[in-house]
């Protein structure tokens, strides 16, 4: 019997990305802790498919900062310090605002409205707590705004660094009063900025809203009672 090796590829690349997902949505979730050892064969076992997708997974993830596969350890959960929280999204507020520059100015009437449907489900998300939904609502948002930059390569850093903050960026949201209301306010008002075409104003909002982020994490990072790491549902 003939085999079939791209058929067998595209197989192990659809598994791959599956188990990706799954893996990305238990670390954002705090089912794998900080620290902990990701084993090929028990995941393997769990998700009911061989090692190879596995393993391709794990490196997709790692790719992202989910995950560090280290000598003799294996794939381990990130767990990330203060300096190291401040420094990924001291790298936002150096490359997004960049972007936003460069692509704001060729936003589109369907590009807007398709912004104002994200920034619905994102206003949705956060009246339902649906942890889950709203930061890959954000994300999408943030990346719909900077699509028009013609910088690949800073858009796909900025696009893994905002996948790295997910599972900070909602115990930050969950934990300071206050925030779930501004981070909507500040999506809304990064909008109309932009519509308005005052794109220096929209670019230094932006650079605001991430500083606050950041600032507000460092400050949970530093009490011993709540970190970045711990599971959203742990939160009061």
């Amino acid at each position: 019997m003939a085999t079939d090796p791209v058929g067998k590829s595209m197989k192990h690349k659809t598994m791959a990305l599956a188990a990706a997902e799954e893996l990305r949505s238990r670390i954002m979730r705090g089912v794998f802790g900080p620290g902990q050892q990701l084993r090929q064969d028990t995941l393997a076992s769990e998700f009911g498919m061989s090692r190879i997708p596995i393993r391709e997974a794990l490196f997709l993830v790692e790719r992202e900062g989910l995950v560090k596969i280290l000598p003799h350890r294996g794939a381990v959960v990130v767990q990330l310090s203060a300096d190291e929280v401040e420094e990924l999204f001291n790298m936002r507020v150096l490359l997004e605002p960049f972007l936003l520059a460069r692509s704001a100015p060729k936003l589109t009437k369907a590009d807007f409205k398709m912004l104002a449907r994200i920034q619905t489900k994102y206003v949705e998300a956060i009246s339902r707590k649906d942890i889950d939904s709203w930061n890959r609502v954000n994300a999408e948002f943030h990346l719909e705004l900077y699509k028009h930059a013609n910088s690949p390569r800073i858009f796909t850093t900025v696009k893994n660094l905002l996948a790295e903050c997910d599972r900070h960026t909602r115990v930050q949201l969950l934990s300071i009063e206050g925030d779930q209301e501004r981070a909507v306010s500040e999506h809304a008002k990064l909008l109309q900025l932009c519509e308005d075409q005052n794109f220096s104003e929209a670019c230094d909002l932006l650079r605001n809203h991430i500083e606050h982020i950041r600032s507000g994490l460092v400050h949970l990072l530093e009490k011993p009672e709540v970190s970045a790491d711990t599971p959203a549902d742990k939160v009061a």
